[in-house]
């Protein structure tokens, strides 16, 4: 059975940085394409970021690029998104996700298996 931790999120004034871990045991994830996603008060989740299995490529939502990093270490069987410039619109829970695929004609950034996902965590910006 797969499971995704996530660890790192808090409470932190605009303009600062968190680092965000997704610890997974169960399967090994160096053959996946991992990924983020948040989910705001109100609003459906949505994606801010993957990379691929090797970790040579990377994707970002449009607000997020040029402040968030996701990178991982195959190795530890870690994810991780580093976040800096971070403003109140990044308030939310972050979820970590494994074997994330892009559908260009339908549903974007998805993941298949509904296992493959953690439990989240809080990320609040203060202004």
């Amino acid at each position: 059975q797969v499971q995704l931790v996530e660890s790192g999120g808090g409470l932190v004034q605009a303009g600062g940085s968190l680092r965000l871990s997704c610890a997974v045991s169960g399967r090994t994830i160096s053959r996946y394409t991992m990924g983020w996603f948040r989910q705001a008060p109100g609003k459906e989740r949505e994606f801010v970021a993957a990379i691929s299995w090797s970790g040579g490529t990377t994707y970002y939502t449009d607000s997020v690029k040029g402040r968030f990093t996701v990178s991982r270490d195959n190795a530890l069987n870690t994810l991780y998104l580093q976040m800096n410039s971070l403003e109140p619109e990044d308030t939310a829970v972050y979820y970590c996700a494994a074997d994330v695929r892009f559908d260009a004609y339908g549903s974007g950034w998805h993941v298949p298996v509904p296992d493959y996902w953690g439990q989240g965590t809080q990320v609040t910006v203060s202004s």
